[in-house]
């Protein structure tokens, strides 16, 4: 009897322990099956980013490793190589940009979907103007190919030729499909975005190496007339003559032309960044509405401002490029006005920085943590483009305060690079608070405000009593919200809607902009103003930091051309990329 007990005991033990062991194999696979299913799921989009970013940084590090044997002058590596490469790329671009055209349009009934935040009209529009100047640019190249075409390489013809084709093509991409989130293709699109992200980070390269080499030149002859006698200058002119009497002219306006090609190629890559990191990403359709501009009432100071810094920038700039050229004091002396005009400059632009910043805190509105790859784009290139400068200015400063000389423009160049490092911490703190400010367009002055009594949804909805009655809400206005969500996220299946007859009164009056706002809008412009004009000084020749001679004596020549190689198209480009910040700001805020 005990022995038969014991017995179903042991099969009871033992029916219990297959039936957990089952139910366990079962939870283990169940597990090991929804693991595979998410490494499934993100894999294969997490390789294709990794893969494709692999490939477009190695493209670019074969056209700098072509660029430094060029800055070399060897004869195994010349320019005719770089530029036949970077041909080459610009053609496969070409070639991608016309297959991604035709499948859009062969597949015209599927809605593509957009990303409104990817870029503007306005910023389009900017990179068309500067598209413009680069084909100028393709055209005087042509005409100096033409004027030696006896004598130097059918490469130097071709390569402006397919830059020109290029640019027009490209340009005609980012008004048209800049703004699409790829979900077709999305492996073999990775790869041509970011084919065409670093095809024109390599462009920018090539026309910031060559703009560098011009200036350095023009330094070397500088110091060659000052008794400097073992400088080497490089003549880049081919050796024979110019059969069409105009080489030099296209020669010397292609110098003035590179700070506009340089600008578009670096902006249209991080455009296109944009649109590499943007596929197959998810649209949030709460977030991804465009923000509309309010009004610019109360525009007075700000500009006046601006437009007076803008004046002084240019006739500080002829002055400079005429002096700089002259006897030594007359060279001290147009240093020594361009650090006193900076200071005063960087001091006004602090103020208005820590003025709005105080503003700014003085509301206390939420942050806008929503996704969106633009805005967080630009945060990452104001915070590494102001590297260029810090580590420029830091330079100065130690080159000043370890200096055995002491020209007239000493510690104003101290004083100078100070209010640099400062005034971009300020501006970067600024642009940031205002592009991650949360709007609540509900409570927008500029805006209609929110139907109170006599408004029309009053009049139609009953009181609410603690129960909510859905019968008694408008089809039209819950159509309405749908179809301008609909529209700005790309996906439009319009619905005709009625017009209201019921005219609105006092409730959908807009009221006057407030005095902050008017302050914030004066600010914002006139910091604009201002970048453009630290943009164009640095541009168009006037950079002091290759003539004062401080930062040459303390860290050598070859050294601090290395710094003002790197420093100086960082810097060129910070400035315009606040300038389209900055004008974002202006407008929304």
């Amino acid at each position: 009897m005990v022995e038969h007990s014991g017995l179903d005991i042991m099969c009871l033990n033992k029916y219990c322990n297959s039936s957990s062991s089952s139910s366990s194999s079962e939870h283990e696979k169940k597990t090991f099956t929804k693991i595979k299913l998410n490494l499934s799921a993100d894999y294969p989009r997490k390789s294709s980013e990794i893969l494709s970013g692999q490939y477009g940084t190695n493209v670019l590090l074969i056209g700098l490793a072509l660029m430094l044997a060029i800055a070399h002058h060897g004869p195994s590596v010349t320019e005719e190589n770089l530029l036949s490469f970077i041909t080459c790329l610009m053609i496969i671009q070409l070639m991608w940009m016309m297959w991604y055209i035709w499948i859009r349009d062969r597949k015209s009934e599927l809605q593509t979907e957009k990303d409104v935040h990817a870029t503007t009209c306005w910023i389009r529009g900017g990179l068309t103007l500067l598209a413009l100047l680069s084909l100028i640019m393709d055209a005087f190249r042509i005409g100096h190919y033409v004027g030696f075409n006896s004598c130097v390489s059918h490469v130097l013809g071709v390569y402006p030729v397919v830059h020109a084709t290029h640019t027009i093509a490209q340009v005609h991409f980012l008004w048209f499909h800049i703004k699409d989130v790829i979900k077709n293709f999305e492996t073999f699109e990775r790869f041509g975005v970011i084919h065409a992200v670093f095809t024109n980070l390599l462009l920018w390269c090539n026309g910031v190496m060559s703009e560098a080499e011009h200036f350095l030149d023009n330094h070397k002859r500088r110091l060659y007339a000052q008794g400097y006698g073992n400088l080497t200058i490089v003549h880049s002119e081919p050796d024979c003559n110019c059969t069409t009497g105009a080489c030099s002219m296209f020669s010397n306006s292609l110098y003035y032309l590179y700070p506009f090609n340089i600008e578009y190629h670096i902006f249209v890559s991080a455009m296109l960044y944009v649109m590499w990191k943007n596929i197959g990403r998810v649209i949030d359709l709460t977030s991804n509405r465009k923000r509309s501009a309010t009004k610019n009432q109360g525009l007075i100071l700000g500009p006046i401002l601006g437009l007076v810094a803008l004046a002084s920038t240019i006739g500080v700039l002829v002055v400079y490029v005429i002096h700089v050229e002259e006897s030594l004091q007359m060279r001290q002396s147009a240093i020594s006005m361009f650090y006193c005009y900076g200071i005063i400059m960087l001091v006004f632009m602090c103020s208005a920085g820590a003025s709005g910043l105080l503003i700014y805190r003085t509301d206390h509105m939420p942050t806008d943590t929503s996704e969106n790859p633009s805005r967080q784009l630009d945060t990452e290139l104001l915070f590494g483009s102001s590297v260029g400068s810090w580590l420029m200015s830091w330079c100065s400063v130690v080159a000043v305060l370890g200096s055995t000389s002491s020209p007239p423009y000493r510690w104003t160049n101290l004083i100078y690079s100070l209010f640099i490092i400062l005034e971009k911490c300020v501006q970067n703190l600024f642009i940031i608070e205002s592009l991650y400010r949360h709007r609540d367009d509900r409570e927008d002055p500029d805006l209609p405000a929110t139907p109170k009594i006599f408004s029309v949804t009053s009049s139609l909805a009953p009181p609410y009593n603690g129960i909510l009655n859905r019968a008694y809400e408008t089809p039209e206005r819950d159509c309405a919200t749908m179809d301008s969500e609909q529209v700005e996220s790309g996906q439009v299946y319009r619905s005709p809607r009625k017009p209201s007859k019921v005219p609105l009164t006092e409730g959908t009056v807009a009221e006057p902009p407030g005095t902050k706002r008017q302050i914030l809008k004066n600010i914002a412009i006139f910091l604009l103003m201002c970048n453009i004009s630290l943009w164009i000084l640095p541009a168009f020749g006037c950079r002091p930091q290759y003539d004062n001679g401080l930062e040459q004596e303390a860290f050598g020549f070859s050294i601090w051309t290395t710094v003002l190689n790197f420093a100086v198209p960082m810097n060129l480009f910070y400035r315009m990329h606040s300038v389209a910040s900055l004008f974002e700001v202006f407008r929304r805020a």
